[in-house]
Order: C-alpha cells, then sequence, then structure tokens
C-alpha cells in the first residue's frame, strides 16, 4: 500500500521532512477495523511528533496522520460494531501507525458512522477536533447538554482553529451557554461569528477590558486552546469565583498558584486517554462521534473543512504540515485520494 512518514524529525525546508513510500497492508487484531482510507486531515498533533518523535535507526517510516475518512474493507474477529462496507471517520490513536497510509487499523470503539451528508473530505476535517472539544466541553467541564439558558459563559481562546470551531458549534446547539470566541483577524471573527459566537474578542489584547467592555468581566469556564503562555497569566482575574480552566495546548510553564484563593479548577484534555491506556469507557468516543455524525446530517454543524489538496502525497502533506506551523489556519486543512 501507498504511505507517507518520515525517518528523521526534519523542517519542512527538507525535502525529506516527508516521504512517500510502499508498507505492507496491516492486519486487523480482535477488535480492529481495516479501514480504505480515503480522505485525511493534518492538526496540530501532526507536526508535533513529526519534530518530538523520531524513528530509530533501522526502522521503518513513522506514519502520522490521526484523523480519517474511509470505507472499512476489513473487521477483526471480535468485531460488533461494524462490517465491511461501512463508511467511517475517526481519529485513530497517537500510539499506533498513522492516517497516512491507503490502509489503516483502528480499535472500532473510538470510530464514528460517517455523516451521509458529507464528502469523505469534508468528514475527515472532524473526528480529533470534535473528539476534544467534546471532551473538553463535556466531560472536563462537566457542562449538562441543555437549551436552558444558566447565565454562565464559556471563553474559548483561539476560536478560529479546528478544536474552537467544534467547540462553538457544540456549546451553541446544546448549551445555554453566553459564547465568547477570541481571534485576531477579520476572517477568523467572521467565522466564530458564523458558528455561533455571541462576542468575539481579541487575544492579542488585554482580555479583561474586552470583556468587561461586552458586559462579562468574569466568566465561569474558559477553554484554552492556543496560546496558553501568554493567556495564563491574566486567567485569574477573569474567571469567576469556583471557576474552571480547561487546556489542550502544551505550555512551558503553567503557575496555577494564583487560582488558589478563588478555587478555580484546572483540567487537562487529552483525547488519546482513552485509546492509548484502553479506558473502560472507551467507546464513548464512538458514541460522541456518532452523535455529531447525526448533528451534521440535520443540518446542525457544519464541516470546518476550509482547504482540500489531493492527492495524499508527501508533496501536500509537507504544504499542510507548513500551513498548520503557520499558525493562520481558518478551520481544517483536508487531503483526499491517493
Amino acid at each position: 500500500m501507498k504511505a507517507v512518514g518520515y525517518l528523521k524529525s526534519l523542517p519542512l525546508t527538507d525535502p525529506k521532512a516527508l516521504v512517500d513510500f510502499t508498507a505492507d497492508k496491516p492486519v486487523p487484531g480482535p477488535r480492529d477495523l481495516r479501514v480504505a482510507v480515503r480522505a485525511i486531515s493534518v492538526n496540530p498533533v501532526d507536526t508535533k511528533v513529526r519534530m518530538r518523535a523520531e524513528p530509530k535507526p533501522g526502522e521503518p517510516p513513522k506514519v502520522l496522520g490521526y484523523d480519517a475518512a474511509g470505507v472499512v474493507e476489513a473487521v477483526g474477529s471480535e468485531v460488533t460494531l461494524f462490517k465491511a462496507g461501512d463508511e467511517v471517520f475517526y481519529a485513530g490513536s497517537i500510539a499506533r501507525s498513522g492516517t497516512n497510509a491507503e490502509f489503516h487499523l483502528v480499535d472500532e470503539r473510538i470510530v464514528g458512522t460517517k455523516p451521509k451528508s458529507l464528502t469523505f473530505a469534508q468528514a475527515a476535517a472532524l473526528p480529533l477536533t470534535s473528539i476534544t472539544a467534546w471532551e473538553m466541553l463535556f466531560d472536563r467541564l462537566g457542562v449538562k447538554p441543555t437549551k436552558t439558558p444558566d447565565g454562565r459563559a464559556l471563553l474559548v481562546i483561539g476560536g478560529g482553529g479546528g478544536v474552537g470551531s467544534v467547540m462553538i458549534q457544540l456549546a451553541r446547539r446544546l448549551t445555554g451557554l453566553t459564547i465568547i470566541a477570541t481571534a485576531s483577524r477579520q476572517e477568523t471573527r467572521d467565522w466564530c461569528l458564523k458558528l455561533g459566537a455571541d462576542h468575539v474578542i481579541d487575544h492579542h489584547k488585554p482580555l479583561a477590558e474586552q470583556l468587561k467592555a461586552i458586559g462579562h468581566p468574569q466568566v465561569a469556564m474558559v477553554a484554552g486552546i492556543t496560546g496558553t503562555d501568554q493567556s495564563a497569566p491574566q486567567l485569574a482575574d477573569i474567571i469567576a469565583p469556583q471557576g474552571q480552566f480547561v487546556l489542550i495546548d502544551d505550555p512551558k510553564t503553567l503557575n496555577v498558584m494564583p487560582f488558589k484563593p478563588k478555587s478555580i479548577s484546572v483540567h487537562w484534555e487529552s483525547m488519546f486517554t482513552r485509546s492509548v491506556f484502553g479506558t473502560a469507557d472507551m467507546i464513548a468516543q464512538h458514541k460522541l462521534l456518532n452523535e455529531v455524525s447525526e448533528m451534521i446530517d440535520a443540518g446542525l454543524m457544519i464541516t470546518t473543512a476550509a482547504q482540500e489538496l489531493s492527492p495524499i502525497n508527501a508533496a501536500n502533506l509537507i504544504k499542510a504540515h507548513a500551513q498548520i506551523e503557520s499558525g493562520t489556519t481558518v478551520g481544517k486543512v483536508v487531503l483526499s485520494d491517493w
């Protein structure tokens, strides 16, 4: 099968940063689906792993990719949720070989049924960001799905990217929260408002002043998607007493002592926790992806795919990685077909 991988952690200016190669078709384990990959998307984790996890000498190229949409081609002996021919979408596991390959193995418990109303490319934009946003909102922050207004506000720092784009939609459709997103460019401000944000402020300017100006001097919850190094020192002032902060990025340091007087709780979110550790509730990701799929088909959410490249190869993946590393992506970069 065709695949794209890397042998050394190299900058994208090096033509060997990602390479095309041929690999053996993988054999499914008991709970595995073997998926014929039709489309993938690129996330910040792809670029981080490329620069941090270098294959050892003599090992085959490491295959990245944590988002895919495709067709089930074969199933393991204990699979019960899917059958050959089913169209699926999922985000895989960081502990296994990635989705940048023609055929990919994935545990059925973290796979959802692809939205019927979307193309494979449009669907591939959604799994990792949907899982991350859902778990941040409902599992880590403990928000209860309800449309009843409760007077609380959620601040989404980095609303224009992949996770922020999904979180705004989930919060708009499934909660009664006031949604405040941050964005610094006009195109990302417009995007956040289109997705359902009530207000948009600029994360490059002091947050407290802007929040006061829109009538929300303090917020109950903050979702830190990007830029925590810059925003964290401001959060103790703007989070309400007994409020919550959830983050997914990797700040060099995180001083939580200023949060103590207000009893502000801090939550980490990694959407790979369930798959890497095989948690008892691993199937929760299958269920939430199916709910997202149903919401898409009902017209309650839209895909966050913003740019599509074809075919799936090293040259186009280098372009996609460069777009992610630029920090200017709106929505998701997707790749389709081999």
